[in-house]
């Protein structure tokens, strides 16, 4: 089961949002309030996993300990 990022959604401008995680299954509609607290909440879209992987000379990219230089570009593994 996936772990979702929620944070609630304060009435006063000047507070913050508090931000939790909880495991849901995705068939399980988003929580729409705080369980202990019942304050509103909202589902926080994050970033997902990234995985590099070896290529057969025992780096990505041709970088030695598998990560790309830069990100994507001119002379970034992406645009080789």
């Amino acid at each position: 089961m996936p772990i979702y990022v929620y944070e609630t959604m304060p009435s006063a401008p000047d507070a913050a949002p508090e931000r939790f995680e909880l495991r849901q299954s995705m068939a399980e509609a988003p929580l729409t309030m705080h369980p202990e607290s019942g304050v509103p909440v909202r589902r926080v879209l994050s970033g997902g996993l990234v995985t590099f992987t070896n290529s057969q000379s025992g780096d990505a990219c041709g970088v030695p300990g598998g990560a790309p230089r830069g990100g994507c570009g001119s002379g970034n593994c992406c645009m080789n």
